[in-house]
């Protein structure tokens, strides 16, 4: 018998394998790029997960994990977001009215020569010009966190920051490359040429683990 915190050990190893293969095989980006962060509870204390999505690619092009949802953590995540992005690329960044973000874009776009346009879409109706241009986008978001959501609610909260932080890296993984999207006419985000042969979910984990390792 295999105990629950085998299974906890064997997500947290899996995971420190998964995030450098989620950055490495990541790819380009998008010229529009949507962010968020939900809540989760570590502890009984609220968290939060800051994610990135490519809007055409529906990747996860970033993903960060905090306890607070100041500018440092949307930079950390932002930064990450527009990392794989090309040199003369025209980003823009659509987010909702936290202020952490207009800060951390300040700070990435101290010393960019091609500036990342940032939008705000705010609320639920479009009340003005660029909720009623972008709110599409902010829809892709707002469709992922509800899928993370319910891949964590089993979990009823975490019992540590590290637990939390493993199976948000897992998730990316999976949605990256294991999961089938209906809006890509079922392929997924990334694709990753090594799986194309492998028929079963189990097998694929197996060959992106060693492929990680």
């Amino acid at each position: 018998n295999i105990s629950s915190q085998t299974i906890l050990n064997y997500a947290q190893a899996a995971a420190c394998q998964c995030h450098p293969f989620n950055l490495k095989y990541k790819g380009g980006i998008d010229d529009i790029c949507s962010g968020d962060e939900t809540y989760i509870k570590v502890l009984r204390m609220h968290h939060y997960v800051f994610f990135f999505v490519s809007s055409g690619k529906r990747s996860i092009i970033a993903y960060h994990v905090s306890d607070n949802r100041g500018a440092q953590p949307a930079i950390a995540a932002m930064n990450e977001a527009v990392r794989t992005a090309q040199p003369n690329q025209n980003l823009t960044l659509i987010t909702d009215g936290n202020p952490s973000y207009p800060a951390g874009l300040h700070f990435l776009n101290e010393d960019r020569e091609n500036k990342i346009k940032h939008i705000k879409v705010i609320g639920l109706e479009n009340l003005d010009e660029d909720s009623t241009e972008y709110r599409t986008y902010k829809q892709i978001i707002e469709r992922l966190n509800r899928t993370y959501k319910q891949h964590v609610k089993p979990a009823a909260g975490f019992n540590s920051f590290d637990g939390a932080v493993s199976l948000t890296t897992l998730f990316v993984t999976y949605y990256n490359f294991l999961r089938p999207h209906m809006s890509l006419n079922y392929k997924t985000p990334i694709h990753i040429p090594e799986l194309d042969d492998i028929k079963t979910i189990q097998s694929k984990w197996i060959k992106i683990l060693s492929m990680a390792a």
